[in-house]
Formats: structure tokens, sequence, C-alpha cells
């Protein structure tokens, strides 16, 4: 990330946001972005998942600028991103959210056989035993955090973003949660991790970067 500023506001009283950020993320490290509220850490997330555009600036992969329109293109590029508000449809099974708009086909029609067996396949790759089948507004949010995880697996990310993925986690599904993005690391997937828990941070982040007032 090279100069990355955003402002909001008409022109002539805009207010910056975000100012000059500068940033380099190797294959993978497991970085932390940490600050207090108001820091920009939320802009700075939807300048990386395209939801928004940076007033100026470049993102870079493998050395060549990137800039990224649509979630389509982004998961092209192998980059997957975690909300705080899951991004999945709540009366689509796991297997469906996983390979949504991506379905195993034979003969022209939805091959459910295969889609499950693929899905119980990621699941188990990432240790957790959530049965493809199962309707995902009977799953609890840890649950339905994993199958967003899954889903950025299938679709071969390369560079996780979490958005404060413990908010809402008991203990234990924080320690699971712990768990697999361990899993995550030993494949060599890159993850950044957007959090305000420092005894997290400290715990299972290689290294840790703080925005205030827009800056780092």
């Amino acid at each position: 990330i090279r100069n990355l500023s955003k402002s909001f506001g008409r022109k002539g009283y805009e207010t910056p946001v975000l100012r000059n950020i500068q940033m380099d993320v190797y294959e993978g490290d497991f970085i932390a972005i940490m600050g207090p509220s108001g820091a920009g850490k939320t802009t700075l997330l939807n300048l990386l998942s395209t939801l928004d555009t940076p007033s100026q600036g470049e993102i870079f992969l493998d050395g060549q600028e990137i800039q990224v329109k649509n979630t389509k293109e982004s998961e092209r590029l192998g980059i997957s991103i975690i909300y705080q508000e899951l991004n999945l449809i709540p009366e689509l099974s796991v297997a469906e959210n996983i390979f949504l708009d991506r379905q195993p086909k034979r003969n022209g029609f939805i091959d459910w056989k295969q889609m499950n067996q693929d899905a119980e396949k990621i699941l188990e790759g990432i240790d957790m035993k959530i049965p493809p089948k199962m309707i995902v507004s009977t799953l609890s949010v840890a649950q339905r955090q994993m199958v967003e995880i899954a889903k950025a697996v299938s679709l071969g990310a390369r560079l996780v973003i979490m958005d404060e993925p413990t908010s809402t986690l008991t203990e234990g599904e924080t320690r699971k949660l712990f768990q697999v993005i361990s899993s995550l690391k030993q494949r060599g997937i890159t993850i950044i991790y957007i959090s305000h828990r420092m005894d997290e941070i400290f715990e299972i982040c290689d290294s840790y970067t703080i925005l205030r007032d827009g800056t780092f």
C-alpha cells in the first residue's frame, strides 16, 4: 500500500480519514491492525475490500498495481474479506453458501452430491465438523464464521482480511477460531487481522501496526 488516503465531504470541505498510509505485507504474514474507534480501521478495510475507492494512493499485489472494482475481481486475485457482519445467505445450506455462483454441475444441473462432498472436504481441512447440508440460519455466529473461512479457502484465497472476528464469540469459540487461523497460516495464507483486543493480538499475531487519527 502506497500513500493511501481517503477523505469524505464535498470538495473544499473534505474531512481526512486516512492519510498517506504506507504498508508492506508479505506472503504468509499474520499482521494485526489495531486502533481505537474512529482511527480509520473500517475505512481501510473498505478500501481493501472494494466497498470504497481511495482519494489518492495505490494498492499493489505481486508488484502490480490493482484497481479492484467489485468483489468478484478481488476473489479472482485471491483476496477474501470476512466482515464483522457476516455475508452469508441464511436460507441456504452451508455447501450452497460456500459455492455460491460456483456450484459444480452435471448435464446442466447442479451436482448436489459433488457440492456437498467438496464442502465437507473443505470443512474437514480446517478441522470443522459442520454438516454441509445444514441451513446457515441454524448455525451459531462462530460456525457461520467458519463457513466464511471455508468459502475463502474454496476460492483459493491468498490474503484473508478479518474484521473484529471475535467481537461476539465466547472464549471457547475464540479458541477454536485461533486453531483455524493457525491452519490457514500453515497453508501459507496471508492474514490481516483487524482488532482492538490487545491480548489476542499479542497471542496469535506475528506483528502489529497501530492506526491512530488516520495514519500509522
